[in-house]
């Protein structure tokens, strides 16, 4: 029930933040109701879970948004200075950064934050090889390298997330 109130939550503020309509009751109302159309359906489907409303990130989701947002825009810096120089110095490279996530919902926010940074796209998730990270150049590929992008997410999991994932994988 907790999980249908914050996805019920998610879609008024989404919705609200949107649409921008606050003077019309009518449309209000009809937002409204489509939100808890949608939370009954999404609930009659049993398809809100952990994984797709984690609450388990809380806080430290909070935390590391801003800091990935810095990161996106120091790579955007630096993929626009490869495009505007006059030689293309670019060099693709292919990488497997080893995962510290012990979950898959950590090892997806993990590859989702490496492809969200331009100049570096995640080709696969392995449990035990790690992930498959294509770099628009040798620097980008040493970024990833460095781990601290993988500290961060591994640092977002809780031990109560991995206690439910380790649940959820035992028949």
């Amino acid at each position: 029930m907790v999980r249908a109130l914050g996805l019920l939550f998610f879609l008024a503020v989404t919705w609200l933040l949107l649409s921008g309509i606050y003077d019309n009751n009518l449309l209000f109302w009809l937002g409204a109701a489509s939100c808890l159309l949608c939370v009954f359906i999404a609930r009659r489907m049993d398809v809100i879970d952990h994984e797709g409303t984690p609450l388990e990130l809380g806080w430290r989701i909070i935390v590391y948004w801003p800091w990935l947002f810095v990161e996106i825009v120091k790579a955007n810096i630096d993929v626009i200075g490869h495009l505007l120089r006059p030689t293309l110095n670019i060099s693709p490279t292919l990488i497997r950064s080893k995962t510290l996530q012990r979950t898959d919902l950590g090892r997806v926010i993990y590859a989702n934050s490496i492809t969200l940074t331009p100049g570096t796209l995640s080709l696969d998730i392995d449990d035990e090889k790690g992930i498959l990270v294509h770099a628009l150049s040798r620097a980008g590929a040493e970024g990833v390298l460095t781990d601290d992008m993988n500290r961060r997410c591994a640092a977002l999991e809780s031990d109560r997330l991995h206690a439910r994932a380790q649940k959820d994988r035992t028949p």
